[in-house]
């Protein structure tokens, strides 16, 4: 063994998978699938029995959570699905920038600037209409595979 130093470069993820398996046959409505390479909420699953060597087959109708495109697959009950892992974090609202991003107070009183406001009209318009008016402000934000997004809003009370 030699008593050299080895430096690694840390990254700020630890690795851990966006998704995890889980068998077809066990997804249920409301729940959460990946369909090409998207994250979605399930909104629909019918099983199919198929005949004497095949495989029973369910069929998924999902609503993609940040782009709200609806995707269809078909796979055997038997087999594993990638499922992702899905957070929904509420922050305080502190600023809305000119560019569209928002600033945000995190639980640990730090801020987070990289959000983008939604795209969603109606919720935009709720977003910045009670910011102009001073409410304090609480969007919901829903992460999934490394993409992040403001889902909705509460207002707990003005200033």
């Amino acid at each position: 063994m030699s008593d050299e130093e080895h430096h690694f470069e840390s990254k700020a993820d630890a690795g851990a998978s966006k998704t995890y398996p889980q068998q077809a046959g066990t997804i249920r409505k409301n729940g959460y699938i990946v369909i090409k390479n998207r994250p979605c909420k399930v909104v629909e699953v019918s099983t199919s029995k198929t005949g004497k060597h095949g495989h029973a087959k369910c069929h998924f109708v999902a609503i993609d959570i940040f782009t709200a495109k609806k995707l269809e697959d078909i796979v055997p009950s038997s087999h594993n699905c990638d499922v992702p892992h899905v957070n929904r974090t509420d922050y305080q609202l502190i600023d809305i920038s000119e560019d569209g991003f928002v600033s945000l107070l995190t639980d640990s009183g730090d801020t987070k600037d990289d959000l983008r406001l939604p795209t969603d009209e109606a919720l935009l318009k709720q977003i910045k209409d009670g910011f102009a008016e001073g409410k304090d402000l609480v969007v919901s934000v829903m992460s999934a595979m490394g993409e992040e997004q403001i889902c909705a809003l509460k207002d707990i009370g003005p200033k």
